[in-house]
């Protein structure tokens, strides 16, 4: 009976599990590759780039390696500093109809980079199709044949797919999961999710983005997301909106993103996106507690259970708190080390989850901090302020 509470008061490390084994589902993977028939249509596939000659080859060349049967390539140099523009212009364009490279205009007023870059290379568009893909992705060969079969087969305005992360750093391997875990409690069944008509639960992936151009046009295009910092997610909300369909496949042996390389680069790129792109997900009435409950239930979960379990460890706090400790710390583990090989990280990875989740809270608080002054790629943006979206 002593050790009952402590093991009552470890239950929701045990809702845990049961979310992360029987309520969070990924979706269904793409249809395979159809044998050739017929006309296919033309897949506008536009890239935007600014500063990513790390990335940018790799993604071109897996591009043009794409065995469909008509397709283009448009690169919207971003105003790059890095020989960005020249490493595109030197490559084959392979099976692509043609490769080209806009030059970025000067950003407008009111502008963020990413949506003006997109809007800059769908101005320029020839195909039926808009495939909008981001520089650090690879493609597989058979990926678009399959994404444009999977948009004719779900009848979709809008066919967005989840591919692989690639993490090879340290840091990559201890924080991106914290991220993806806190995505995934927030969109646990995202294929369902997005086909339901509440526009708020709709979502995205940014990486890959296949629209019909006239329902693109319809719900004004990258325009009309023109200053939202996660353009992705708002227009898949204008997409839902305008009562559209919207549907989300899996293509995680087609599609694979390093989104970033360094500790730096993290802190960075979440801290532009967490806060306000989270606003975005709910209901103005609630926009004003969800980041703190949210820091909060992350300390909570997986920080403190390890903290106290290493001081009830050295006689601090009594049995009670040593078995609460123990059993909350050790389903953590089972938690972690089961997410993280799901990402395809070795499992040891999983014993440090204290460490990504302390990186993950301060990413979160310093994005909740800086509000609407997001930084990104030597670019400063003060944001409209959430009161002004529905």
């Amino acid at each position: 009976m002593a050790f009952a509470l402590p093991l009552l008061l470890a239950l929701p490390w045990v809702g845990a599990v049961v979310f992360l084994a029987f309520v969070a589902k990924p979706p269904r993977d793409l249809p395979e590759r159809p044998a050739r028939a017929g006309r296919r249509p033309l897949v506008s596939i536009i890239v935007p780039a600014r500063d990513e000659a790390v990335n940018i080859e790799t993604c071109v060349r897996s591009l043009t390696a794409t065995e469909y049967e008509a397709f283009e390539v448009i690169v919207v140099d971003d105003r790059s500093s890095d020989g960005t523009a020249e490493i595109v212009r030197g490559l084959d364009r392979g099976n692509a109809r043609r490769i080209i490279v806009v030059a970025g205009r000067e950003l407008p007023e009111g502008w963020l980079g990413k949506p003006w870059a997109c809007k800059q290379g769908a101005d320029v568009a020839e195909g039926e199709l808009l495939l909008f893909t981001d520089a650090d992705t690879r493609h597989g060969q058979d990926l678009l044949a399959r994404a444009v079969a999977g948009l004719d087969e779900e009848l979709a305005d809008l066919f967005t797919v989840i591919g692989r992360q690639l993490l090879e750093s340290f840091w990559e391997r201890v924080v991106q999961p914290q991220i993806f875990l806190m995505m995934l409690v927030r969109f646990p069944r995202i294929e369902r999710t997005v086909q339901r008509g509440h526009w708020r639960e709709a979502i995205a992936n940014g990486q890959y983005m296949l629209f019909r151009r006239s329902a693109y046009d319809a719900v004004g295009g990258h325009e009309s997301v023109k200053d939202e910092v996660a353009e992705d997610l708002a227009l898949a909300q204008r997409v839902r909106r305008a009562g559209l369909p919207l549907r989300v496949r899996g293509a995680e042996s087609e599609l694979a993103t390093r989104m970033y390389r360094s500790l730096g680069h993290l802190v960075e790129g979440w801290s532009k996106n967490l806060f306000m792109g989270g606003l975005q997900t709910m209901p103005p009435a609630v926009r004003g507690v969800v980041v703190p409950a949210t820091l909060a239930a992350g300390v909570v979960l997986w920080i403190v259970p390890p903290v106290v379990l290493a001081s009830a460890l050295v006689g601090a706090g009594g049995t009670g708190l040593l078995v609460w400790s123990g059993a909350a710390t050790a389903l953590s583990l089972a938690i972690w080390t089961s997410f993280v090989r799901r990402m395809g990280i070795p499992a040891a990875y999983g014993l440090l989850y204290p460490l990504g989740a302390a990186v993950g809270a301060f990413i979160l608080a310093r994005s909740w901090v800086r509000g609407r002054n997001v930084e990104w790629k030597g670019r400063r943006y003060v944001l409209p302020p959430a009161s002004s979206r529905p």
